[in-house]
């Protein structure tokens, strides 16, 4: 089967099958490995500083106790995130970085797109009115490379409204109800886990370009791109990128 479209592999928290995953060797990998889009996930410290680390709580990648929000981010960034339980002391010394530390890496890279995931338990605790404008400012001087997503509608929505920013939103179903949601607000990307999408039917038609997640296997891969995906998101981005440049020559 061939892909029926041009798809670019995501490099979902970076390079995170052979990395710490959300840190600057996981992104850097990714980047040395060809990507060109990386996504990442964000969360506020407690003096409102954003960091990158997918959890709120701390114990997963850290192995630290408590949680990300009763850190200040002098702390937070002397975290070691090497996750030593996946690689013992191979990463010894990776630590969480700031969201304006992971933007930096696309100094002088415009090629590179990074998505940037605002978590729902950061806007929950600090509120849509601190969370937003906090990550908009960190990225700023990369705003045309960045795109900011979330499940949550009202934080894309913001970021669109008051920072002139791209947007994504993360699907929480696969149903007519977040069709007519998604033809309202016009997006530029709609993520969906490909579990929510069904097995055979064209994905919805918009303005908006199709990334799909937690993708690891090449056929499932072309079946997606043949169905209308874009992007395919995928932590496996040395061996799916080997595996779709083989077959189709794409996976940049």
């Amino acid at each position: 089967m061939k892909a029926a479209r041009l798809v670019h592999l995501v490099a979902h928290r970076g390079n995170a099958a052979e990395c710490p995953e959300n840190t600057l060797p996981a992104l850097q990998s990714a980047l040395d490995l060809g990507a060109r889009f990386l996504e990442i996930d964000v969360h506020l410290s407690s003096d409102g500083v954003p960091v990158v680390i997918h959890d709120a709580e701390l114990a997963r990648t850290t192995g630290t106790n408590g949680s990300v929000f009763d850190r200040p981010v002098a702390e937070l960034v002397n975290i070691e995130a090497a996750e030593r339980q996946r690689f013992g002391a191979q990463y010894a010394g990776t630590c969480i970085p700031t969201l304006a530390d992971a933007a930096a890496l696309l100094e002088e890279r415009p090629e590179i797109t990074l998505f940037v995931e605002v978590k729902r338990a950061s806007l929950a605790r600090f509120g849509h009115d601190q969370v937003v404008p906090q990550v908009l400012e960190a990225v700023r001087p990369w705003r045309s490379q960045v795109v900011i997503i979330s499940f949550d509608l009202p934080a894309i929505f913001r970021a669109r409204q008051i920072g002139g920013f791209r947007i994504g939103w993360v699907l929480p179903q696969y149903d007519s109800h977040t069709r007519l949601k998604c033809e309202a607000l016009q997006p530029e990307f709609l993520f969906c886990d490909q579990e929510k999408i069904g097995l055979a039917e064209p994905l919805w038609r918009g303005t908006w370009r199709w990334v799909i997640y937690e993708v690891t296997a090449i056929e499932q891969a072309l079946s997606l791109a043949a169905r209308g995906a874009d992007f395919l998101e995928t932590m496996a981005v040395r061996e799916l990128g080997v595996a779709m440049r083989s077959r189709t020559g794409t996976g940049d």
